[in-house]
């Protein structure tokens, strides 16, 4: 009897630490939010403060379903490289789980990314838009939103990157974000 109730616990402590063994997303930026390499920010959607009138009704609608941005990133310098190398090695691991969809690979003449959502294909409750450089540090970007649309994200973004906002709003982060 002794034998049988030794197995089920080793089996029950075996089922709870492979249940447990990745933090997910958001606990990741719970849990570096406060140390002092991570550069953290949540942000309102108003804050891109895009011009309406110029605004096409699907990119009308792409603003809409938006909630709010979470920015992490790590800002890399010459003491905590090895640091780096293990949240970025976090951060990818995380990313690779079943329930992130890719949307598309990013690779410029600042570093590599990827953009991942979470939710059904026509209704998107999250986008992760992660990126790193060898230079500078990796950033980890969650918007939030409500019934987003994979091909609304990508008429934002253009809307995004045809007006006039450079940041404004993000303090350190965007000095980050820009390079």
């Amino acid at each position: 009897m002794k034998q049988i109730i030794k197995t089920m616990l080793v089996a029950g402590a075996v089922l709870f630490a492979s249940c447990a063994s990745q933090p997910s997303l958001q606990e990741y930026y719970v849990d570096n939010s406060e140390n002092p390499n991570f550069l953290s920010i949540d942000v309102p959607a108003s804050i891109l403060k895009l011009n309406e009138e110029e605004l096409n009704p699907t990119q009308k609608e792409a603003i809409e379903s938006l909630r709010k941005f979470n920015l992490l990133a790590f800002k890399k310098n010459s003491e905590n490289q090895v640091e780096y190398e293990s949240e970025k090695k976090k951060v990818r691991e995380i990313l690779k789980g079943d329930d992130f969809v890719e949307l598309m690979k990013i690779n410029s003449k600042y570093g590599k990314g990827v953009i991942k959502y979470l939710g059904d294909e026509d209704a998107i409750d999250e986008v992760i838009i992660y990126g790193d450089s060898e230079d500078k540090g990796f950033a980890l970007v969650r918007v939030l939103g409500k019934n987003m649309n994979p091909a609304h994200i990508i008429q934002l973004m253009q809307a995004i990157q045809k007006s006039d906002y450079k940041g404004e709003g993000l303090g350190e982060i965007g000095d980050f974000l820009k390079g």
